[in-house]
This record gives structure tokens, C-alpha cells and sequence, in this order.
């Protein structure tokens, strides 16, 4: 698709070297460059087209450019209304772009028009993905009981699978206080022995930094030089902000096999080394288990629940990396960033940066020759090495719904009911 061209615009012109960990990017003359771009260009020209079929993706590259620079003026706004208004003939992926920057950005002003798309749809996600932007504006439990109806509806048409399952876990939960199972089970020594473990702590509300923390395969966590607990700051936010089990949404919660170390060509994820990450039904069975003897292809719900703490087993939430890449999300991985964070300034997770649906740490590069000054990510990567290695498992857990960041704070208490010292 276009966008992916969109995500590698600058890849031809950098020089990434590990030795040095320069960007050349991220001098303020090529940000300027990037920004005069994507505004004149991707959004501006593009948005100038007359809306057709043979205009869609240029449209779509637009919808994604301001995602990213979170921009918003009233021509925007203007193209984004025309777009609604002519969206029951534009093609599926066209559709889909729409929802993605009405979500977060549009919330609540088109709930007319997107249940109509959500009525006439056949293509689950599509239908999932109108499901949860009603759902925001939803204010009572009769409105709660005709979203659900409709998804009854549609299911006993044949729409049924992983992005009904999660819609109607949506809808059903909506409004209600989660009450999330003891967390220090995840933190014993005895859980996964044997494993490396990531494990990503955040909040429901993904504007708010969540941190991480490794653990070794004897089953202690990793401490820094001065004998505290190792953790950094990672954003688990997309820039559409929609859910979990949505492509393009927040990293969902739940289990993920820790599949080794790369680098990205990807200009926007930059040259330090990430941590691949994948999902139940991405790769073979045996390969997500770690079990040579299984022999099925995907691998059953109750094969999953087996990686979680008795206590976790039927908690749902916990679920959604299973159902997500049921429903076809890949590609998601734990990486560092070079996207200007001044894109973000004033919103809650500045300086981070949210990402297509990855684990994202924070990095700051030089605005004179692009060589990296700090990095999380790194500090990351060097943990996990000491760990044991990128071999392991990696899991997203949502402690609660606080508005501000986790801090290591928040984590020592279940670290100590844990038996960690």
C-alpha cells in the first residue's frame, strides 16, 4: 500500500551505521525538510485532488500524514467531511483509512454516517472498527443494547470470529471498572522458568507512558548499577489510538514470543536494534509454544491460556494478542524512534511518540549530525542481553485506568508480593 511508501520515504538517502548511530535525518534542516513534505505534499496536494477512485490512496497517504503530525485546520477539516460525505462509495481500504483518522481524531461528530457503513459492511473489521467509534459516544444502556443487537445481527448472518469477540467484549464492558487479577504472579520466579521475559506495564488509557521491565531465565529481574530495578519508559500508543485487536491500533495486551533482534530499514523506527515480537497465529505453533511436538498450524485458545498464571487464564483482556493475531494483526515489535516529537508537544505522552501499534521507547538525536544522543532503547536491548537473550516472551499487561505515566513506583509493590528483592 501506499502508506508502507509513506513509512520509507527518507530510507534511500540515510546512512545508518551501529558502530556510530547516526541519523542523518534527524538534523533540524532534513526535519524541516521531512515536515515542508509531508504538509505541501502528502496532505496538501494530495487533499487538492478531487476524491475518486483513482485518487483514494492518494487520499488515504493524507490521512495518515496528519495522524502522524497531528494536524488539524479547517481545510482539513473540510476534506475530512467531504470524505464522510461520499464514504458509502469509496472502496474498503478506503473506508478503513477513514475510520482510522475519524477514531481519535473526529470522535463522536459522524455517528450518523458510520453506522450506516457499520449497517451495510460485510467485512469484520471495517464493521469493528465503526462498532468502537459508536461506542465512545454511547451514554446509555439502551444505546449499549442497539450496538449490540446489530452485532448479533451480523453474526447470525455469518460475520462472526475475533473482531465480533472483541467488539462485543467492547461493548459489554463499556462503562464498567475492570478489576484486573493479582499482577505479582506474573512477576515470580516460576512463571515461564526458563524464559527472558519483557514485560510492558501500562495503562488502559494509552496517552499515558507505560514502563518496562526484564527479567532473566533464572527468574530475577535485571537491575542497573545502582541496584534498582531496571525499567524505561515505553509508549504503547498508536496514533489512531483505536483498539488492540484493530490493525493500526494500540499494542494489544497480552502474551507475545520474543523472536530475536534486528535492525529496521524503516527511516521512521530508525537504526537501533529492536526486538521482534509476534503474536499467536503470526508463525507455526510449535514456534509461538516453543514446543517442537505440536503440530498445529495456529494453535488453540486453551494452548494459550497455558502461558498465563492460573489467576489469568479466563481473564479476557489478557486474551487480545491471541485474538489479534487471529484476526490478522502482524509485525508488531518493541523499537526505538526518530519522528520528531515536537509533532507531539502539549499532549500526554510527549515526548514519546506513538507508532502504527508497536512498543515504542524514546530516543533524542542530534539536530546538528543526526548522531543519537540518548536511547532507551538501547538501555533495552542491553538488558535483555544480560537476561539471557531476546528469546523469550514479551507481555503487554494494562495495571489500570490512572491518568499519568507508570513509574517504577507503581510496579515495586507487586514486585515485592513477587518475592523480587
Amino acid at each position: 500500500m501506499r502508506v508502507f511508501q509513506l513509512l520509507i520515504l527518507f530510507i534511500s538517502t540515510n546512512c545508518f551505521s551501529q558502530a556510530s548511530v547516526v541519523f542523518k535525518e534527524g538534523t533540524k534542516a532534513n526535519r524541516d525538510k521531512i515536515l515542508a513534505h509531508l504538509t505541501n505534499n502528502t496532505i496538501k496536494k494530495n487533499l487538492a485532488l478531487p476524491l475518486s477512485s483513482s485518487t483514494e490512496e492518494n487520499w488515504q497517504d493524507a490521512f495518515y500524514a496528519i495522524a502522524l503530525l497531528q494536524d488539524k485546520n479547517p481545510q482539513i477539516d473540510r476534506k475530512i467531511n467531504e470524505a464522510v460525505s461520499d464514504v458509502m462509495n469509496r472502496s474498503l481500504y478506503f473506508q478503513r483509512a477513514l475510520l482510522e483518522i475519524l477514531f481519535d481524531r473526529y470522535s463522536g461528530l459522524y455517528l450518523t454516517e458510520i453506522k450506516k457503513v457499520m449497517t451495510a459492511t460485510n467485512d469484520p473489521k471495517l464493521f469493528a472498527m465503526c462498532g468502537e467509534y459508536l461506542l465512545k459516544s454511547i451514554k446509555s444502556p439502551a444505546e449499549k443494547n442497539q450496538l449490540l443487537s446489530l452485532v448479533r445481527k451480523k453474526a447470525a448472518e455469518g460475520l462472526e470470529g475475533p473482531h465480533l469477540d472483541q467488539l462485543r467484549y467492547s461493548i459489554t464492558s463499556s462503562g464498567k471498572t475492570a478489576s484486573t487479577p493479582a499482577i505479582n504472579t506474573l512477576l515470580t520466579k516460576k512463571y515461564l522458568k526458563g524464559n527472558v521475559l519483557l514485560i510492558s506495564f501500562q495503562r488502559k488509557n494509552r496517552n499515558y507512558p507505560g514502563l518496562a521491565l526484564v527479567r532473566d531465565t533464572s527468574g530475577n529481574f535485571v537491575k542497573g548499577d545502582d541496584g534498582n530495578f531496571f525499567a524505561v519508559p515505553q509508549l504503547a500508543r498508536s496514533i489512531y489510538n483505536l483498539p488492540g485487536y484493530i490493525t493500526n491500533g494500540n499494542t494489544p495486551e497480552g502474551i507475545f514470543r520474543m523472536d530475536g533482534f534486528d535492525v529496521s530499514r524503516i527511516g521512521m523506527i530508525g537504526p537501533t536494534t529492536n526486538v521482534q515480537l509476534t503474536m499467536p497465529h503470526e508463525y507455526h505453533a510449535h514456534h509461538f509454544y516453543r514446543d517442537s511436538s505440536l503440530t498445529d498450524s495456529i494453535g488453540s485458545l486453551q494452548l494459550y491460556k497455558k502461558l498465563l498464571p492460573l489467576n489469568f487464564t479466563n481473564y479476557f483482556p489478557m486474551h487480545q494478542s491471541f485474538y489479534a493475531g487471529k484476526a490478522g494483526r502482524t509485525e508488531i515489535i518493541a523499537h526505538g524512534t526518530t519522528v520528531d516529537p515536537s509533532y507531539y508537544t502539549g499532549l500526554p505522552y510527549f515526548p514519546f511518540t506513538p507508532t502504527m501499534g508497536c512498543l515504542c521507547t524514546t530516543e533524542i538525536w542530534s539536530t546538528k549530525d543526526g548522531s543519537r544522543i540518548k536511547s532507551d532503547q538501547q538501555l533495552l536491548t542491553d538488558a535483555i542481553t544480560i537476561a539471557g537473550g531476546p528469546y523469550g516472551y514479551a507481555i503487554v499487561i494494562n495495571i489500570n485506568d490512572k491518568k499519568a505515566p507508570v513509574i517504577l513506583e507503581d510496579i515495586l509493590p507487586y514486585l515485592k508480593l513477587a518475592g523480587q528483592k
